[in-house]
């Protein structure tokens, strides 16, 4: 009989974990720097991780009140994911002993690292015996209480100053797990018996959309291979039947999804009608996830590898009767999913972002039919990538109307906005959307 396999040892988890950080300290993706760890590691190094960025602003502080200069690099990243650890209010797997000890001995096992090890264990053995008083002082700072960037809690408390702490506190916890089932295959009523039956509950439900009560690997959703449902957040299900409400009577039937990777949207958008879609991703790799996903779902879109904002490169000259522009952006609203983002970005990053954002949209719009209509989105919280959008866009296009809109969707568990289809409450991402409609002449 064959031994279990035992989880690989502590101090080499967070050993990986430390690469992964330097990655994206150093400018990768937390996406793509976990997906390159060890397969035996990587779950453990995903958590580690994700708890690091979490607590990450009052680590920091933390090391500051420890060290008036801090080690190298990596010592540095080792020492305050353990600060992270030790100082979060959320449970871990390890008591503070093993976390100290383990994360000593991942120092010494490290030929960069191994001189700072006993820095590193009188770092934390202090911390232990002055916490509270540690805390206080670090929490002082705006960065280390929100754990964000300070711009970004400035952006924020600008933009949202009625629930500022809200975001950011939301920014924070775990999301949920959300499902979208594909009524070409399989009723959602029966559907939800399937979960039933399959031990998987669920926390709340509306029409085509299932919140599960905690998530679970696609595997075991009944059905998943066979293309019966897709995991897709509940703000990001609002595209399709935006953009599709009230079909597209006298309009060509033919829909473009900008920027469509992985293929989410795209799928949603052909479950919903018998549309042509094309898809277009300007990056080769994501534009392949489109036509797996599609793949399993038993779907056919035109997958076009080019970009959205040179329509010279890759139009047909055919118009669209309907357009779904998903905006490349700081993605500030979806950070409690990749909480690596606010690290990443820089305050900079927004008013890049937005320019390229018109650029689309100004390319596009030309592109649609008289009478069409055309949903620019967001998984952003910040105005310059919605609210500003907007302004700027009407103001540049007299031949555009704003149409019932959902606008700024904020994260977390409140009853959906009105002019939503359905406005059961929800717990969803950030998002903004804005539907617009070309008039005819």
């Amino acid at each position: 009989m064959n031994e279990a396999r035992k989880a690989p040892e502590l101090w080499r988890q967070l050993q990986a974990t430390v690469e992964v950080l330097l990655r994206v300290s150093a400018g990768q993706s937390g996406t793509s720097s976990i997906d390159a760890v060890e397969a035996s590691l990587r779950p453990a190094v995903q958590a580690l991780a994700f708890h690091a960025w979490r607590n990450h602003g009052r680590a920091v502080a933390l090391r500051t009140l420890l060290a008036q200069k801090p080690p190298a690099l990596p010592s540095d990243t080792l020492l305050c994911l353990a600060l992270g650890l030790m100082s979060s209010n959320e449970e871990t797997s390890y008591d503070e002993f093993t976390l100290v000890n383990q994360t000593v001995q991942a120092a010494k096992q490290s030929p960069r690292s191994k001189a700072q090890a006993n820095f590193i264990n009188a770092c934390l053995r202090r911390f232990q015996r002055e916490r509270d008083a540690l805390l206080a002082e670090a929490n002082k700072r705006l960065e280390a209480s929100w754990n964000h960037p300070l711009w970004w809690v400035k952006r924020v408390q600008a933009d949202h100053p009625d629930c500022w702490e809200r975001l950011l506190s939301e920014a924070n916890r775990h999301p949920p797990m959300t499902l979208r089932v594909n009524q070409r295959k399989v009723d959602p009523a029966d559907y939800l018996l399937k979960l039933q039956d399959a031990g998987v509950a669920v926390a709340r439900s509306s029409s085509t959309r299932i919140e599960l009560a905690k998530p679970v690997p696609v595997h075991k959703l009944p059905g998943f291979e066979d293309g019966w449902v897709s995991v897709q957040d509940g703000a990001a299900q609002y595209a399709a039947p935006l953009l599709l409400d009230g079909g597209l009577r006298g309009l060509p039937l033919r829909v473009l999804d900008a920027c469509a990777a992985p293929g989410g949207k795209t799928a949603h958008l052909l479950e919903m009608s018998e549309a042509q879609v094309i898809a277009l991703e300007v990056d080769p790799q994501r534009a392949e996830r489109i036509g797996e996903t599609l793949g399993r779902l038993g779907l056919t879109a035109k997958v076009l590898c080019a970009d959205a904002s040179k329509p010279a490169t890759w139009w047909d000259g055919e118009l669209f009767g309907a357009i779904l522009l998903d905006a490349p952006c700081t993605a500030s609203g979806i950070v409690r999913r990749h909480p690596d983002i606010r690290w990443l970005r820089r305050e900079s990053d927004i008013q890049q972002l937005a320019s390229q954002q018109k650029q689309i949209l100004n390319a596009l719009w030309p592109l649609l039919a008289a009478g069409g209509r055309l949903l620019y989105c967001t998984c952003s919280i910040f105005k310059a990538e919605g609210d500003g959008q907007v302004q700027a866009f009407l103001a540049s296009n007299k031949d555009a109307r704003l149409m019932p809109s959902p606008g700024h969707l904020l994260p977390g568990l409140a009853a959906d906005q009105e002019g939503l289809v359905d406005n059961q409450a929800s717990d969803h991402d950030g998002f903004f959307y804005a539907l617009y409609e070309k008039m005819r002449p």
